[in-house]
C-alpha cells in the first residue's frame, strides 16, 4: 500500500489515545481545582493545551505559589520536566499513523529545550499578570494578553519536531492557536455560570478540542515543506527571535507613548520663567482650594485623583458640573502650615497606603471644619485605595458618601514579602520590583515607579479593602469602566456598582460620569447604561483563564 493511500485514511477520531489523554488531563485538573481552588477552575483546560499555552499555564502556578529561591528553582525543574514529558506524550499520540514517529529521546529533548526557552521568554508576561492580581486594573492586563498571544503564535509548534526553532509555524497552526485562545476564554464564561458538577465535563470537552489542535499541529508540521532555507540561514533561530522581538516592540511602543504624553523640559531662561509662572499658578490654586467657597450650600466634596496626577486643578471639572457644590482637591503631599493643600507633580502619588490614608483623613477633617458639613469623597483609581486605607485607620472620619471612579476592586489577591525576606511570592515580588524599575525608567515617574504603593498594597491592601464592609453609615457608589471588567473577580458585583463605557482612569474628565456623580451626591437615584453589567460579567469570566490562579474568589466583593 502506498503512503499516500494510507495518508488519505488518516482521521482525527482514530487517535483515541490522544483524545482520551487530553480530555482526561483537563478533567482531572478541573476536578482537583473544584475541591481545593474553585476560583482557578477556568485554567484547567490549558493543562493539555498546545505547547506555549501549556507553559504559560504552568508558569502562573509557579509564580503564584513560591516561598524561596530554592523552592522556586525546585518547582521550576519539576514543572519543566513534567511539561516536557506531557508534550512528548502528546506529540507521539498526535503523530500521523502513516509516518514513522520520531525517536522518543529526540522528541523529549526538543520539548525540554522548548519548555525552558518559552518559560524564560514568558517570565515578563507572568510577572505582569502577577502584578495585575496584586493591583487589579485593566491597563497592565491589556498589555499582557496581546504580548502573550504575540509570543504564542510564532512558538505554537515548539518542541514538536527537533528543528522547530528554524522556522515559524505553518499558518494553520497559528489559526489553531488563536482558536484555542478563544476556546479557553469561552470556557471561562461557561464555567463561571455552571454548577460545580458540570465543570468537569466542560473541561473534558475543552480537552477534546485540545486534542484536535494537537492533531492539526502534527499534520501541519509533518507536511513536506515547499521551500527549503538556504544552508547559511538554516541555523538562525527564527521562531525564538520572532517571539523575543515582541518585547522590543512593546518597549519601543511604551517609550513612544510616554514621550507623546509628556512635555520635554525647557532649558535656560524659558524654563525658569515657565517654572516661576507654574509655581505662582499652583500657589494661587492651593490658596483658593484652602478657602471654603462662599454662598455654596451644596455638599462639601473632596476630589482624590489617581496615580500620576497633579494638584490642584483636578476638581475644576466637577465644580463646573455641580456649580452649587464646594469642591476641593486632595493633595498627595498634604497640607502646609497654614492648612493649604501643597501643590505637587505626578511623582508625589507614589505613597504607602497608610500614609495616603492618613493624609486623606487629615484633609477630610480640614474641609469638615471649614464647612461644618460631613464630607463627600470622589476618588479615582489610586485614590480609591486611599479611601480604603482612610476608613481602615480612621473609621470615624466625618464622611457622608463616597464615589469610587475606576476603583481598584479586590486589591492584594497575591502578595510578596519585603525585600530580602522569605515568604509566599518571594520570587514573584522580586520580578515585579525589577519590572516596575524597568518600566519606571521609561516613564516620567523615574526608576522608583509605583514601588512604595505596590509594596504597601502587598502588605495591607486586601485587609484595608475588606475593612470597608464594616462602614455602615456611608453611602457608596462605584463607577467601573467596562475595560476594568477584565480584572474583576468572576462573580456578580453589588447593585451599587455601575459600569460605564470607558477605559481605566480619566473618568473625572467625562461629562456623563460627572453628571452621575453630581446626581448621586445630591441624593438622586443613579442608573448606569443598560446592558453593561451583563457585558462586564462576560468580560470578567472570559478573562479569568488568563489571570493568576486563585484559591477562592476575593470577598469582598464576591459573596463569602
Amino acid at each position: 500500500m502506498q503512503p499516500q493511500a494510507v495518508a488519505g485514511d488518516e482521521r482525527f477520531l482514530l487517535h483515541r489515545g490522544l483524545i482520551a489523554f487530553c480530555a482526561a488531563g483537563a478533567m482531572v485538573e478541573a476536578g482537583i481545582l473544584t475541591v481545593i481552588a474553585p476560583a482557578a477552575r477556568p485554567l484547567a483546560p490549558q493543562v493539555t493545551a498546545l505547547p506555549p499555552f501549556a507553559v504559560f499555564h504552568d508558569l502562573r502556578w509557579l509564580f503564584g505559589y513560591n516561598r524561596s529561591w530554592l523552592e522556586f528553582a525546585g518547582g521550576a525543574v519539576i514543572l519543566i520536566l513534567a511539561r516536557s514529558a506531557v508534550s512528548t506524550t502528546l506529540v507521539r499520540l498526535a503523530w500521523p499513523a502513516y509516518l514513522p514517529a520520531p525517536r522518543l529521546l529526540a522528541t523529549f529533548r526538543a520539548s525540554l529545550v522548548f519548555t525552558l526557552l518559552a518559560a524564560v521568554i514568558m517570565v515578563p508576561v507572568a510577572t505582569l499578570v502577577f502584578g495585575v492580581a496584586l493591583l487589579p486594573f485593566s491597563w497592565p492586563f491589556l498589555a499582557a494578553v496581546p504580548v502573550m498571544l504575540a509570543i504564542v503564535l510564532p512558538l505554537s509548534h515548539g518542541g514538536v519536531i527537533p528543528a522547530w526553532w528554524r522556522k515559524v509555524p505553518p499558518a494553520r497552526v497559528a489559526w489553531w492557536a488563536l482558536l484555542c485562545f478563544l476556546e479557553y476564554s469561552l470556557a471561562g464564561v461557561v464555567i463561571a455560570r455552571l454548577p460545580a458538577a458540570a465543570v468537569v465535563p466542560v473541561a473534558g470537552l475543552a480537552g477534546v478540542i485540545n486534542a484536535r489542535a494537537w492533531y492539526g499541529l502534527a499534520m501541519a508540521v509533518t507536511r513536506p515543506a515547499r521551500f527549503r532555507p538556504h544552508p547559511l540561514v538554516a541555523w538562525i533561530p527564527i521562531a525564538p527571535l520572532a517571539a523575543v522581538s515582541v518585547f522590543a516592540l512593546a518597549v519601543g511602543t511604551t517609550r513612544l507613548i510616554f514621550d507623546a504624553t509628556t512635555t520635554r523640559p525647557r532649558t535656560g531662561f524659558a524654563a525658569i520663567s515657565a517654572a516661576s509662572a507654574s509655581a505662582g499658578l499652583a500657589a494661587a490654586a492651593s490658596a483658593a482650594a484652602a478657602r471654603p467657597a462662599r454662598g455654596l450650600r451644596g455638599p462639601a466634596v473632596l476630589v482624590i485623583a489617581g496615580f500620576g496626577s497633579s494638584c490642584c486643578h483636578k476638581s475644576h471639572s466637577l465644580q463646573q458640573a455641580a456649580p452649587g457644590f464646594n469642591v476641593q482637591q486632595f493633595s498627595y503631599r498634604g497640607l502646609d502650615a497654614a492648612g493649604r493643600p501643597i501643590p505637587h507633580g505626578p511623582s508625589a502619588s507614589n505613597l504607602p497606603l497608610p500614609v495616603l490614608g492618613d493624609r486623606i483623613a487629615e484633609q477630610v477633617e480640614r474641609l469638615h471644619r471649614q464647612t461644618g458639613k460631613l464630607v463627600d469623597l470622589v476618588a479615582e483609581s489610586e485614590g480609591t485605595l486611599g479611601v480604603y486605607a482612610m476608613f481602615a485607620r480612621h473609621p470615624d472620619a466625618p464622611v457622608s458618601s463616597v464615589v469610587l471612579l475606576s476603583p481598584i476592586v479586590a486589591p492584594g489577591q497575591v502578595s510578596f514579602p519585603a525585600a530580602g525576606r522569605q515568604g509566599p511570592g518571594m520570587v514573584s515580588g522580586y520580578a515585579l520590583r525589577e519590572l516596575n524599575r524597568f518600566v519606571g525608567g521609561l516613564s516620567p515617574f523615574g526608576s522608583s515607579g509605583a514601588q512604595q504603593l505596590i509594596d504597601s498594597v502587598s502588605r495591607v491592601g486586601a485587609r484595608y479593602a475588606a475593612s470597608v464592609t464594616r462602614v455602615r453609615s456611608v453611602r457608596w457608589l462605584g463607577l467601573v469602566p467596562l475595560a476594568d471588567a477584565l480584572t474583576l473577580p468572576a462573580c456578580a458585583m453589588p447593585p451599587n456598582v455601575l459600569f460605564v463605557p470607558a477605559f481605566h482612569g480619566g473618568l473625572l474628565g467625562e461629562p456623563a460620569v460627572l453628571r452621575m456623580v453630581r446626581d448621586f451626591l445630591a441624593g438622586h437615584r443613579v442608573t448606569g447604561p443598560p446592558g453593561l453589567r451583563e457585558a462586564a460579567e462576560i468580560l470578567s469570566s472570559a478573562a479569568a483563564p488568563w489571570r493568576m490562579p486563585e484559591l477562592s474568589a476575593p470577598s469582598p466583593p464576591c459573596p463569602a
